[in-house]
């Protein structure tokens, strides 16, 4: 059972690395990915014919708070599945009831990261901004893949773990 624990902790590892890169690429590189929530907010590249270019927001101080919200949850999510992690680690040989319990910040963690990339990025930036209209900066397919992982290993966190056999046995 301690293989499963370690398991655990060391994808919700793999999600917080992957969430500190991408908060701080989205820091370090802070134009170019805001050029693509730019354009997505603006409507500006989706069908000519489309119908729902009324929902389109070209406000830029508008598109520069979505952009901070969108970081700031990034760089959420990073904290919350690092200290998940710490937590995990810290009571990898505890009992089933205190290891459980452990995972409260790394479930909270992932939780966000599945609601930033599904509700941000596929319903609100997807749907309600049409970003599957446009050929340049359709981030869906990136965000699906990300959301799949991500609920994957909440899954497998989330899953009620027992109480060590032998108390250290692999």
């Amino acid at each position: 059972m301690i293989i499963v624990r370690l398991a655990k902790a060391l994808l919700v590892a793999a999600i917080a690395l992957f969430a500190s890169l991408v908060a701080f690429g989205n820091i370090t590189d802070y134009n170019t990915n805001l050029a693509f929530v730019q354009h997505v907010l603006a409507m500006d590249t989706i069908y000519p014919f489309s119908t729902i270019k009324y929902r389109a927001i070209t406000d830029p101080t508008l598109q520069q708070l979505a952009y901070a919200a969108i970081i700031a949850t990034e760089v959420a999510i990073a904290m919350l599945c690092w200290i998940g992690v710490a937590m995990l680690g810290r009571h990898i040989r505890a009992d089933a009831r205190a290891f459980n319990r452990a995972k409260t910040f790394a479930v909270i963690g992932l939780t966000l990261g599945f609601l930033l990339w599904e509700v941000g990025f596929m319903s609100i930036g997807g749907e309600w901004f049409g970003m599957w209209q446009s050929q340049q900066w359709n981030g869906i397919p990136s965000a699906f893949r990300f959301l799949i992982t991500i609920i994957a290993v909440l899954i497998f966190v989330a899953m009620p773990d027992q109480e060590l056999e032998g108390r250290g046995a692999g």
